[in-house]
């Protein structure tokens, strides 16, 4: 006769631990609320931190009262990193729901469809549109991907495979252009290209700018992605008598081809919304312009800007709207690299 035990899995909280966490949140919250109430401490940052501050010292010395000081000092910590969590993700939600409640009014099928040709900012909703602005962002990131994904990626070649005598510069050089301000980056480019050779606005001044931004940020992933790749294939493409450029194309490039298109898609996601190139380079033309080589281009970072500076409150709500079709490009943009850099995607 054999006799069936019930799997345990200590890891989880007893009921009577799971009251027990249930009143400390109540009387922290208890806490907070009578706080505020008798202190001159007022508003909403207020009760947050009184509320956490209560929460971990209770939870601390339940604890230590139960288990010891480890287990005190441990809560201490899981207290600690759960108000971190919380403070980062508060903003994050505080601006979506800022960008969503201000640009979802200004949203129409019209403003998909019309550019601002025949419009200007104070006029009402229902004239002009961003077609314009995201046939320009787009255009400006198509040609940045030209010119900087082919870099990137040699780059990062470069440092994994290679690695001569000037990996050490190089890296050096591709840390340090990944925290240079956009604006001087077209300022570079308004120096030393648009006034002395091209002398007009166009996309492709844009497009060189970001460029210069995309390059560090897919240089920089696509090197971490190649290390990944276990040093076993490399030395298995050499065994089979692949020189090592043959080697890098047909195995490892394969390989990392899921992480690659990561590192891509987070240049694309660095780029999207830099304004201040934009500004200085394109020109911002409100119709719709398919050539940049040739012309003002419009993109949303400048349709954003010029908007909130007409200053009505057709113009703002303009603003809001194009603000809120960009943060929803970018969003689109990170959540297809967390995708395609899951292991599912990769398979």
């Amino acid at each position: 006769m054999t006799t069936t035990v019930a799997p345990t899995m200590p890891w989880k909280a007893s009921p009577r631990e799971r009251a027990t966490d249930t009143a400390i949140f109540l009387v922290a919250l208890l806490s907070s609320y009578t706080t505020v109430a008798i202190t001159p401490m007022k508003g909403k940052l207020a009760y947050f931190a009184v509320f956490f501050i209560a929460y971990a010292l209770l939870t601390a010395i339940f604890k230590a009262q139960q288990r010891g000081s480890a287990a005190a000092k441990d809560a201490l910590v899981n207290s600690l990193v759960a108000i971190g969590a919380i403070v980062t993700v508060i903003p994050v939600i505080s601006i979506l729901a800022t960008v969503l409640k201000n640009g979802l009014p200004g949203i129409s099928f019209g403003l998909f469809t019309h550019d601002m040709a025949l419009a200007t900012p104070t006029d009402p909703l229902s004239n002009g549109g961003i077609l314009h602005a995201i046939t320009g962002t787009l255009l400006l990131v198509a040609v940045a991907l030209v010119l900087s994904v082919p870099i990137g990626i040699l780059t990062a070649l470069y440092l994994t495979e290679i690695k001569g005598r000037f990996t050490g510069p190089i890296r050096f050089l591709v840390q340090a252009m990944s925290g240079v301000p956009s604006i001087v980056a077209g300022l570079f480019i308004l120096s030393a290209v648009l006034y002395p050779i091209t002398k007009a606005y166009s996309g492709l001044m844009g497009s060189l700018a970001l460029t210069i931004l995309m390059i560090p940020t897919i240089a920089r992933t696509s090197e971490e992605v190649l290390n990944l790749i276990p040093n076993d294939l490399r030395e298995a493409g050499t065994a089979l008598g692949g020189t090592q450029w043959r080697t890098v194309a047909m195995i490892v490039l394969p390989a990392a081809k899921s992480g690659l298109v990561t590192a891509i898609i987070l240049g694309v996601a660095r780029i999207a919304g830099e304004t201040a190139p934009i500004l200085l380079l394109t020109g911002g033309g409100d119709k719709v312009n398919p050539n940049a080589f040739n012309g003002p281009m419009g993109s949303l970072p400048y349709y954003i800007w010029k908007s909130f500076n007409a200053g009505s409150p057709e113009a703002i709500t303009r603003a809001w709207a194009g603000l809120l079709v960009l943060v929803g490009l970018v969003l689109i943009l990170f959540t297809s690299a967390r995708f395609l850099g899951s292991r599912k995607a990769a398979k």
